[in-house]
This record gives C-alpha cells, structure tokens and sequence, in this order.
C-alpha cells in the first residue's frame, strides 16, 4: 500500500462518486490516520453505520441531521461530532454541504476497489 508523501493537499485530487448524492476526495493518509472530504447533495444520507475507527467530522458547509448512538442534533456550518469506535452513527443533509472527516487508524476499506 502506498501512502501520500507529499506534505501539500491543493484540493486537485480526484471525486470518488459514492452513489445517492454522495462524493468523497482523500486529503491524505497514513497508517495511523486518514483525512478526507465528502460532499452531500441535499437529502443524501450517510448511512448509520459503525467501524472500529475513531471518527471526528467537521462540517465545513451546509446543514446536517446527525445521528450518534440514539442522540440526534441539527448540524451546520463550524459544528462537529466525534464518534467512538464501534458507535453507530450516520447523517442526513437538510443542506447541500460538505463534512471533513478525520478516522484513526486509517480506513483501510476506503481504498479497495
């Protein structure tokens, strides 16, 4: 596997079209951690869904329903959410937007084709 050496993100990278409203671009990665970019159309859903990572997003535009665990919170525009390992979580954009997600280790998942 070959992991990003270069220091610099110019935002020039590649969309990955998820399905359903949904995009995702890799900002960078190692083995101990993963950054990337996901854009949502409105009423696009990020389903619920757990893994063994910890995940910390930031919304970096538009409006969100968040679920983590049973607790759900409209989201916008400088909020965010941590999700422990294991916890179920998922989102609903109310507002086409963007989430910036942070996962340790890695998501190893993402990268298989």
């Amino acid at each position: 596997m070959e992991f990003k050496k270069e220091p610099f993100f110019d935002g020039n990278s590649e969309w990955e079209d998820l399905g359903s409203g949904v995009c995702r671009q890799f900002v960078g990665y190692n083995s101990q951690v993963m950054m990337v970019i996901v854009k949502f159309e409105k009423d696009a859903i990020g389903t619920l869904h757990q893994h063994f990572h910890s995940q910390i997003t930031y919304v970096a535009s538009g409006k969100f329903e968040v679920t983590v665990n049973d607790e759900v919170k409209i989201l916008q525009k400088g909020d965010g959410f941590f999700a422990q390992p294991n916890i179920f979580h998922g989102v609903k954009c109310l507002e086409e937007g963007q989430l910036i997600d942070a996962f340790t280790p890695f998501r190893e998942d993402f990268l298989i084709p």
